[in-house]
């Protein structure tokens, strides 16, 4: 009866029907089938509400599109432009760092693609970059942002496994920027190997960008160093971010008027809101599977194929990266974590290591044919074919892959921050 279940559920899929409602529908019929009591989904939703964390999703989501419908990344770019733009590869820098930027404000690496490809592909091929690795710069870097605050993903696996939020934007500080280092690091490489030219450093075109961008200067110092310093909890930042982002876009710099403000309204809560039923549905069928023990039962079927820790860690990022390919962030989030919480506990791996492990494995998938959504959406962008766009970004990936082997077997990277997995041995 279950695989018949399952091959309803694949046929819904396959007709294009909504990821929440394939949810619903997999839960009850689930429900129906072991004899657990409708009412059970509807208790997951309520549960759901309880939650503090909760919160931070329609502020943080809100937030990220205020700042992309305003001239923030135009400006923020200028900046970046006039402080490191004189250095081997500075464009190529300062697409890895406002591409992370912006991702970890909106959450969603095709707001980044869409809001600055037109930005950084004409100012990478004017100074010297060779479109095809402009494409693939762009398009691998809007995948980056996701270990760092206010990321959504991020703080969606902190709901979903139950860690401290706060504890997992720690840990993700040093691979983020590992990351962004390895990234800009080719960029330079690059930029050398090929004689791309500087332009001269120059402090008045530096104070004219400082003085455009001043009221977005302060946004990621409060957000990033109060939660990293302890001064916010994630919760509080929300408001912070939030009500700053208001305050720089509509009354300082009077980017978005108020009619673009009902628009930004809607498009942020419709966003928040979908995520949350896709939660609300997602723990639905994690309920059913914690109560038939499906996890032991992977685990089961996992430790006779596996020989230890290390082996499990191979296959986990294997499997992530074609979960990343083929899935939305949130969608993986919330479908794949409760079954890999309990089996990652099994095989010694602290849940907030499994956090940053999984979250970069995502992050990669972007650009992973062959559903990478960043292949797709640069395609939309740039006008380019798709396969094109995949070629562009193996350079990118490769370099992404090895980070990825850095974080997944150093665990130190993860946990250096976080006191309490101290202990955790390494594997």
């Amino acid at each position: 009866m279950t695989i018949l279940i399952s091959l309803a559920v694949l046929l819904i899929c396959l007709a294009g029907v909504p990821l929440f409602t394939v949810m619903g529908i997999s839960s009850l019929l689930n429900y129906w089938h072991g004899g657990i009591a409708f009412q059970s989904a509807i208790i997951e939703f309520y549960q759901l509400g309880s939650l503090p964390m909760l919160q931070t999703l329609p502020l943080f989501t809100f937030a990220g599109c205020l700042l992309a419908r305003s001239q923030a990344p135009a400006r923020v770019l200028r900046l970046t432009n006039a402080a490191i733009g004189w250095m081997p590869g500075g464009l190529a820098m300062i697409t890895v760092a406002s591409c992370a930027l912006l991702t970890a404000f909106t959450g969603a690496s095709g707001i980044t693609i869409f809001a600055l490809g037109g930005l950084l592909l004409p100012a990478m091929l004017a100074n010297g970059y060779n479109e095809r690795f402009g494409l693939g710069l762009i398009t691998a870097s809007g995948c980056l942002g996701l270990l760092f605050p206010p990321s959504l993903p991020a703080i969606l696996y902190g709901v979903v496994s139950g860690v401290s939020i706060d504890q997992l934007f720690r840990a993700g500080l040093l691979p983020g920027l590992l990351t962004l280092a390895a990234l800009g690091g080719y960029g330079a490489w690059y930029a050398c190997r090929h004689d791309v030219p500087r332009h001269a450093f120059s402090w008045r075109e530096l104070r004219a960008a400082l003085w455009v961008a001043r009221y977005e200067l302060p946004l990621p110092v409060l957000v990033i160093g109060g939660i990293y310093s302890g001064i916010f909890a994630i919760s509080e930042a929300a408001v912070v971010a939030a009500a700053y982002a208001l305050l720089a876009e509509m009354l300082l710099n009077r980017d978005v008027s108020r009619r673009q403000f009902t628009s930004v309204a809607r498009e942020s809560m419709v966003l928040s809101g979908g995520i949350l039923i896709i939660l609300g549905m997602a723990m639905a069928v994690t309920n059913y599977l914690v109560t038939e023990d499906v996890p032991g039962q992977v685990f089961a079927m996992a430790e006779k194929y596996m020989s230890g820790r290390v082996a499990f860690l191979l296959t986990l990022n294997v499997f992530l990266l074609f979960v990343g390919s083929v899935l939305e962030v949130y969608a993986a989030t919330m479908v794949v974590m409760p079954l890999l919480l309990p089996i990652a506990a099994q095989f010694g791996v602290h849940p907030i290591h499994l956090g940053v492990i999984f979250l970069t494995n995502l992050a990669i998938g972007y650009i992973i044919p062959p559903v990478g959504m960043n292949l797709f959406i640069s395609a939309m962008r740039f006008k380019k074919p798709v396969l094109e766009l995949a070629r562009a970004t193996i350079p990118f990936a490769i370099i992404l892959l090895i980070v990825l082997a850095v974080i997944t077997f150093v665990p130190w990277l993860s946990l250096v921050f976080v006191p309490e997995a101290a202990g955790v041995p390494p594997p």
